[in-house]
């Protein structure tokens, strides 16, 4: 009797195993705060430290479900990214384009009136805003888009 609960006991931690096993780690994750308002996010596309290619990028770029941000131009937008990002080396892309040098530190700020201005690239009222990890070939892309308080 005592060899049957051990080895339904040994099968029960072998299959408990298994389940998380099959669980997908969550990527790391890219925080954007304006004022006291803040939102994270995991990776919209990649995070899994391999290359990302490029009709990939595009596409993830085009995504509708990205999480907002309500900014006001005069305030400063603020960038963070866990360590396992900036080890990479990270860039902010504005609508595509870089608005940064790449950079291994894990926070950096921007004044909002950026996102918003047609000199960078902005159009109207609202700027998708993506970080771009691996210093050449994209490796995770996060995604968020900033609409202009008026």
């Amino acid at each position: 009797m005592r060899r049957r609960r051990a080895v339904a006991a040994a099968g029960a931690v072998s299959a408990g195993l298994l389940v998380l096993s099959a669980c997908d780690k969550p990527t790391a994750m890219s925080t954007i705060t304006v004022g006291s308002s803040s939102v994270s996010s995991e990776a919209t596309c990649g995070g899994e430290g391999e290359a990302l290619k490029s009709a990939d990028v595009n596409k993830c770029l085009k995504d509708k479900g990205i999480d907002e941000i309500t900014v006001d131009p005069d305030e400063t937008v603020r960038f963070g990214v866990d360590p396992e990002i900036a080890d990479e080396g990270w860039t902010i892309l504005m609508n595509g384009q870089p608005l940064t040098d790449s950079s291994t530190k894990t926070y950096r700020t921007i004044p909002g009136s950026v996102f918003f201005n047609a000199q960078y690239g902005a159009q109207g009222d609202s700027t998708l805003v993506s970080i771009k990890e691996g210093e050449k070939d994209a490796t995770g892309l996060w995604s968020f888009r900033l609409k202009k308080d008026s």
